[in-house]
């Protein structure tokens, strides 16, 4: 089973950006959709994005729209989540996985792997 890790993670105050990668230990597949999600302490898992195996369709939830991107990069096997003007309620353990159902509503996820954390503050 490929194992998705998470990567680019740090501390980074209000207003800044940061670039998250998910590289898989085998290679992520061209056909595969996958998905963000992040976790803070004490709080669920929360959906954060996604984007279908060709990047034509991707998700976000509402409190990042505008500020998070998503992307893929089939060639080097990585997705990215671009995020931007982070607020200190961005701050959490961030993950990815294979998305099973193309983006479409409602998302369903594989297995999530080895998360990076978050920290946004001043």
């Amino acid at each position: 089973q490929v194992q998705l890790v998470a990567s680019g993670g740090g501390l980074v105050q209000p207003g800044g950006s940061l670039r998250l990668s998910c590289a898989a230990s085998g290679s992520i597949r061209d056909d595969d959709a996958i998905g963000w999600s992040r976790q803070a302490p004490g709080k669920e898992r929360e959906a954060v994005s996604c984007i279908s195996s060709d990047g034509s369709r991707t998700y976000y939830t509402d409190s990042v729209k505008g500020r998070f991107t998503i992307s893929r990069d089939n060639g080097k096997n990585t997705v990215y989540l671009q995020m931007n003007s982070l607020k200190p309620e961005d701050t959490a353990v961030y993950y990815c996985a294979t998305e099973l159902a193309e983006c479409t509503l409602p998302l369903a996820f594989d297995d999530w792997g080895q998360g990076t954390q978050v920290t946004v503050s001043s």
